[in-house]
């Protein structure tokens, strides 16, 4: 199984392109930094990072384009996928990426400007006001009054 789940914050806004041909394809490369967990660097101070990068496509792409900016702490779910290629100097340069297939604010909006999730084609906004949400504004549903606890799942 290929799965890989991340929460960092952006590097620098993401870089769009597009595909030539009639049917151009949206691609954003952008690069997550990620904490390492209870790693310091060698003063002490500050947790260390990864910096992954990620690919998007199509409308994944479009939305890291219109709503992801510096800075934003983001959350996305995806596959690895490796490669090489030859530099010009000829030498062999080994790749690693994330392709994404969901990604979301990881910070709410007072943090960031909202929650935004972008799974597929479909995108929503979700804010602690309730609207276009779940209502709660904490990234969980409200369960109406008179279900029976008996037919949730985490019993």
């Amino acid at each position: 199984m290929n799965r890989v789940i991340l929460m960092g914050r952006l590097v620098r806004d993401p870089e769009i392109r597009y595909s030539q041909g009639e049917n151009s394809l949206a691609i954003a490369r952008y690069t997550l930094a990620v904490d390492r967990r209870g790693r310091r660097n060698q003063d002490g101070n500050q947790p260390t990072a990864d910096f992954i990068r990620c690919v998007a496509f199509a409308q994944r792409a479009e939305f890291a384009e219109k709503y992801m900016h510096q800075g934003m702490r983001m959350l996305i779910s995806g596959s690895i996928q490796t490669g090489s290629y030859q530099n010009k100097e000829g030498q062999t340069v080994y790749t690693t990426d994330v392709i994404v297939d969901d990604q979301e604010f990881a910070d709410s909006k007072g943090q960031g400007g909202g929650t935004y999730q972008n799974r597929g084609t479909n995108s929503y906004r979700s804010d602690s006001s309730g609207e276009g949400g779940s209502g709660v504004g904490d990234g969980f549903m409200n369960i109406p009054d008179g279900v029976e606890d008996e037919g949730l799942p985490f019993n």
